[in-house]
């Protein structure tokens, strides 16, 4: 098998040799690529590492003040709430957070996003929920017929023969 290499393609993509250096090693400095650069902050930099919800080792990144905060809106049928939340935070976290708006309990509450139910261990980023996008909340059926059946027994007397 034959191998051919081109002069041109090797040069324009870093393989051949070049003659012309622009880059000397005082350009590399000033621009914070050199070994040597003991001024650059960068030489202190200490990489941190995160572990992703799927499990995924990853760098962490630059923490900026209220940039991952995203404003979401959650309607119900009567009302619709304006919050805003972290992005990476999950639909169980959410749930929290509605429950001291709507006074529903977490167990009670159904969120939608995209035509599809979503579990409590979702993240937010993951599923694709950004900046003024829409969640639906609904009362899970079974609680709101528990609560029905209790309100019918309260109020219709019981007659003891």
């Amino acid at each position: 098998m034959m191998k051919f290499k081109s002069k041109r393609f090797g040069i324009r993509f870093g393989f051949g040799k070049r003659t012309n250096n622009k880059d000397t090693q005082q350009d590399q400095q000033q621009k914070g690529f050199g070994s040597n650069n003991n001024n650059s902050s960068s030489s202190n930099y200490e990489i941190k590492w995160e572990l992703r919800p799927g499990g995924m080792l990853v760098q962490k990144r630059q923490e900026s003040i209220g940039e991952d905060l995203i404003s979401i809106r959650v309607s119900t049928f009567a009302h619709s709430h304006e919050l805003s939340i972290e992005a990476t935070s999950s639909f169980g976290e959410l749930k929290m957070v509605l429950t001291l708006l709507t006074g529903l309990e977490p167990k009670q509450q159904r969120l939608l996003f995209k035509g599809k139910e979503r579990e409590d261990d979702e993240y937010l980023h993951m599923v694709g929920v950004g900046d003024k996008d829409k969640v639906l909340l609904l009362e899970d059926p079974a609680f709101k017929e528990k609560k029905l059946l209790n309100n019918i027994s309260n109020s219709c007397p019981t007659i003891i023969v």
